[in-house]
């Protein structure tokens, strides 16, 4: 199944208002909370940077970092006219926070208008992501600098044995959300291709267990996709959504995603 993110402009709006939901979610997720304000503190901002957030879905990084210090505007950028008009309502209230209609892959921006350019788990639903970052490149200025911060997909997991059955769910939520699981383990290799000079990569564990929110919401989504490929009916869909709520319950539901953050620089 195609990564939905992908071909997001022709998304059923259900599921796109399903997937700003899950945004929201796990953007306000105190763990990841947590270990996104790490990765961003390690971003040298000039003074009164410009920004630029590729993928930025309803723009809860967007919102975030318009009020980081140092940041004098952020701009985000997305090809889903339903993520961006969330994105506008959330964030009305920030004056330096504005949002473009667009392809990661051929931004309709200036050469050389950045400082800064985010990708926060973007670049794995990106077919073509070294045109991503070619992108990047072209509108950062010289000595512009890309964060990167993804998932390491291939991690993902809520299993707590072999062969568990919500684990199927996890497997079937990642191929259908993510275009390439495996992206973040290449991704120092593809930012120096693209011209960048690498700075830093590092990973990060993310474990859900008694407040597992966002994790749910790859069981959930999985069992359902599963459910409308025919694998089983919507009666064991919701037993498995229901048996995963019952370990969170036991102290017994445990989930894992590793996340990877890259920080580069483009030459003077």
């Amino acid at each position: 199944m195609p990564d939905v993110y992908s071909q997001i402009t022709a998304a059923d709006p259900a599921v796109v208002a399903v997937l700003v939901n899950a945004m929201e979610v796990r953007a306000a997720d105190p763990r990841l909370k947590a270990i996104r304000r790490d990765f961003i503190s390690k971003v040298d901002f000039p003074e009164k940077a410009r920004v630029l957030e590729v993928g930025c879905g309803s723009g809860p990084v967007c919102r975030e970092l318009a009020r980081w210090p140092k940041v004098g505007e952020v701009v985000g950028i997305d090809p889903s006219p339903i993520f961006l008009a969330k994105a506008r309502e959330l964030g009305s209230a920030i004056p330096n926070l504005r949002f473009v209609e667009g392809d990661a892959r051929d931004l309709p921006l200036e050469d050389h208008s950045f400082d800064v350019v985010v990708f926060h788990t973007c670049l794995t639903h990106v077919p073509g992501p070294e045109k991503a970052l070619a992108e990047a490149l072209r509108v950062l200025r010289p000595g512009g600098l890309l964060a990167v911060f993804d998932g390491d997909y291939a991690t993902a997991t809520v299993a707590t044995g072999d062969h568990d059955p919500l684990q199927d769910c996890v497997e079937a939520a990642v191929a259908a959300l993510v275009h390439d699981r495996w992206l973040t383990r290449r991704l120092p290799l593809l930012a120096a291709s693209e011209g960048f000079v690498v700075e830093s990569f590092e990973s990060y564990g993310y474990a859900q267990t008694s407040d597992a929110d966002y994790m749910l919401t790859l069981v959930d989504r999985g069992a359902d996709i599963l459910a409308g490929q025919k694998r089983f009916d919507t009666v064991l869909a919701d037993g498995l959504k229901q048996a995963a709520r019952r370990r969170v319950e036991a102290g017994a539901f445990f989930g894992f995603i590793a996340f990877a953050g890259l920080i580069a620089r483009k030459p003077a």
